[in-house]
């Protein structure tokens, strides 16, 4: 922990010492309650609002830190946020206020700079029980310390914030110039000269997909089937995003098939699968990729499109992921409200422009390849910068709760301000806080026996 980092004038005590706990506040209600009881105030889980109610059990600031689910270990989420205002919690987040002498955000940021695995329980569902939260040590600095150290997290935090909002604006841009990259392929800019915006370069024609390819839709397996380990492997459609087949995405596979099933479902070299099925109105599918190894099967809700005669398979594949093909794609989408579909129709009927030679389908392709992977290169390196911004946010907590993020000579005037004590001042007046209100709880308790 931290007791050989701190400073001198800091102290360490036990997290329920520092806090308020108001746990028997919270109520769960079930997603199908909440249907009929929509409102504006945030109801709040684990990590975050996740919905809205038209009724509030807390007003204030409160700190909430989730007492159930994996970001307990993975921290994908922050551990501790803060809520304000009016709000409803579940029972899957503590509800906590520090007390007098401690500032809110400066606990939520410590506690979100803490590896607290030690405390937490189970492993298919890890918990953080209150008794275990009560047991995680806080380090507590004078009040000065504390706003010194917040206002600086804070500034630091915003220059990672706009540089982080930067990378990502980029990122956005890599997708508007590989659609422009796309448009121009599959117009025919890449190899026609003096080519007219809506026009058909020379010899080349409009036909669907159908003409060009064989279509055929992915066979129902049996769940109840599929094996940890076999000789075929099948594509399911959280397997298959944009240009990537993720084979170790929950494989299943199968053994000892027959003839007639492998002849419906077997995927060859060079086959462009494309999944059906996803979140209506958002676009969260469609994705294609090429086949590129053997013993691949075809599960249900994708569709496979297999190349006939001189065509090649990667201007079929990268014509799927123009907003062209899309544009009709989506046009097609049915289903109720949450899940959309696209049928074979879709697929099959979609209109593609053809250039007149196999050789000229080749050259577009390596025109789009030689751009795209200059894409793919910036976009790792804007990922990678993204991961080490946020890697240095916990650097910076770390930092700070080390009590190694400000200098002498801004501890020097923190101890200047009017309400600079010492830390274990500031402990003599928690614990007077915590003998007053168990004080009070006798007192309620001898009351209610006297009314008996």
């Amino acid at each position: 922990m931290m007791q050989n980092n701190m400073r001198e004038d800091w102290i360490e005590i036990p997290f329920n010492e520092a806090t308020l706990n108001f746990d028997g506040k919270r109520k769960p209600l079930s997603s199908a309650f909440r249907v009929n009881f929509k409102g504006e105030y945030p109801y709040y889980g684990a990590c975050e609002i996740i919905d809205y109610v038209k009724e509030y059990l807390f007003e204030g600031d409160y700190l909430l830190i989730g007492e159930d689910g994996a970001n307990l270990l993975s921290k994908s989420k922050p551990l501790a946020f803060i809520a304000t205002g009016k709000f409803w919690v579940n029972n899957h987040a503590h509800v906590v206020q520090p007390k007098n002498g401690l500032l809110l955000n400066f606990l939520a940021y410590q506690f979100n700079s803490l590896h607290i695995n030690e405390f937490v329980t189970g492993t298919a569902q890890p918990k953080l029980n209150q008794n275990n939260l009560n047991k995680i040590p806080v380090g507590i600095p004078p009040l000065p310390i504390q706003r010194a150290i917040v206002s600086k997290i804070e500034a630091l935090f915003s220059d990672l914030d706009n540089g982080i909002a930067n990378f990502k604006k980029a990122r956005e841009q890599l997708k508007i110039y590989r659609q422009a990259v796309l448009k121009k392929a599959f117009e025919g800019g890449f190899t026609n000269e003096n080519v007219i915006e809506g026009g058909l370069p020379i010899g080349w024609e409009e036909k669907k997909v159908s003409e060009i390819a064989n279509t055929f839709g992915g066979f129902a397996f049996k769940s109840s089937d599929f094996l940890e380990s076999g000789d075929y492997q099948v594509l399911r459609m959280g397997n298959v995003r944009p240009g990537v087949i993720r084979l170790n995405e929950s494989p299943v596979f199968l053994n000892e098939l027959s003839e007639q099933i492998l002849n419906k479902a077997l995927l060859k070299i060079d086959d462009v699968i494309i999944t059906q099925t996803g979140t209506k109105g958002k676009r969260d599918y469609g994705f294609s990729v090429l086949i590129n190894k053997p013993n691949l099967l075809l599960n249900q809700r994708i569709a496979a499109i297999r190349c006939k005669g001189k065509n090649n398979p990667k201007y079929l594949l990268y014509f799927t992921w123009t907003d062209a093909f899309k544009n009709q794609f989506f046009a097609n989408e049915t289903g109720n409200v949450g899940q959309g579909n696209v049928g074979m129709k879709a697929v099959t009927d979609t209109l593609i422009l053809v250039p007149p030679t196999l050789q000229e389908q080749t050259q577009i392709v390596q025109e789009i390849e030689s751009r795209l992977s200059v894409c793919d290169k910036v976009e790792q390196s804007i990922n990678e910068s993204i991961i080490k911004a946020e890697a240095l946010r916990q650097s910076i907590l770390k930092k700070a709760f080390e009590g190694k993020l400000l200098s002498q000579a801004e501890i020097e005037l923190c101890k200047k301000a009017a309400d600079y004590e010492p830390a274990s001042e500031l402990l003599k007046k928690i614990q007077a806080e915590k003998w007053e209100k168990e004080q009070e709880k006798k007192k309620l308790s001898i009351k209610m026996k006297s009314k008996k």
